[in-house]
């Protein structure tokens, strides 16, 4: 039996924790502020992180350029908005439905992957992100 690589297997748990958080993420928001909901969430990952990066003993800052903590500024900036849109969707409808179009941010992903960072559409890639987008139309329209 072929073993998963590291990257899989963190992608899975990636997966089944997001689709997690759309079922605890539905339960918190019902009676809440969607925003005040993702401010809570917000500082309960600021906390884990901040611990799990203190028992790892990895607080040193590498010596790096002013680019790449402006994409990571950034990719949090576009973060807290998908958070925000994501659990007002939550309250807004089921998780079964706002769950399934969020994720066609594997769609954005491999277009903006394209354009923006010269990644090679493969055969696979374009097929893979079809089903994504259909899968996400027809539990939409359905």
């Amino acid at each position: 039996m072929k073993v998963l690589p590291p990257w899989a297997l963190f992608s899975l748990g990636s997966a089944f924790f997001a689709g997690l958080t759309a079922i605890l993420g539905k339960l918190g928001v019902s009676g809440m502020n969607s925003n005040l909901a993702t401010l809570i969430r917000t500082v309960v990952i600021l906390f884990i992180t901040m611990g799990i990066v203190s028992l790892r003993r990895e607080w040193d800052w590498p010596d790096t350029t002013l680019k790449p903590m402006s994409f990571l500024i950034l990719s949090g900036i576009a973060t807290g908005f998908s958070w925000l849109c994501y659990y007002r969707a939550l309250q807004l409808a089921p998780a079964s439905l706002v769950s399934p179009i969020d994720k066609l941010s594997v769609a954005f992903a491999i277009v903006l992957g394209i354009v923006l960072l010269g990644e090679p559409l493969t055969w696979r890639v374009a097929l893979g992100g079809s089903f994504v987008v259909v899968g996400a139309l027809v539990i939409a329209t359905g």
